[in-house]
């Protein structure tokens, strides 16, 4: 840790945000070695069986380190959204409908944002991201309920890439 206490806060923060792009790239190029191994549909398979496990240790130690307790709500979970790994280099709009729904959108996503550069077609994340959010959201609350707004291979407009509902139910 000395060499992290030597570091300015501007370089502390460039650090953290280079820390996430360091994962989504490994995240990126585990998910191609499967891929090539087998093929497309298991590959999201197996990142769909990660990510149900990642992304509760994600909720837990966000919750850790906020100093939220399980149950917090809407509330907790917009929190918790702002401090999520890809919080730090996608761009995303958390709006709140009403007191029991909270509506978040990606706004830029590097990984379909380097496919377009590609001329490839967006990567078809929905199902992978139907197990990624719905964790996550149980996580900090159980009675948050999860619906998928938009996220490819639906059709998205050019506003955002997916967008995800969050409903508390009693």
């Amino acid at each position: 840790m000395e060499q992290l206490k030597a570091l300015s806060r501007e370089q502390l923060e460039k650090l953290i945000v280079d820390f996430s792009k360091r994962w989504l790239a490994h995240d990126g190029l585990w998910f191609q070695a499967v891929e090539r191994g087998r093929d497309l549909e298991e590959a999201i398979r197996y990142d769909a069986d990660a990510w149900e496990k990642f992304t509760v240790i994600e909720a837990k130690r966000i919750m850790d380190f906020l100093g939220l307790t399980p149950g917090g709500g809407l509330e907790a979970l917009e929190q918790a959204l702002k401090f999520r790994l890809y919080a730090l280099i996608n761009v995303q709009q958390i709006e709140r409908v009403d007191a029991k729904t909270l509506i978040l959108k990606m706004t830029e996503c590097r990984v379909q944002s380097a496919r377009s550069r590609k001329g490839l077609a967006d990567f078809p994340c929905k199902s992978v991201g139907l197990v990624e959010y719905a964790y996550f959201a149980k996580t900090i609350d159980a009675r948050i309920k999860t619906r998928c707004i938009a996220c490819p291979p639906d059709e998205h407009p050019r506003e955002f890439f997916c967008a995800w509902e969050f409903t508390l139910e009693d």
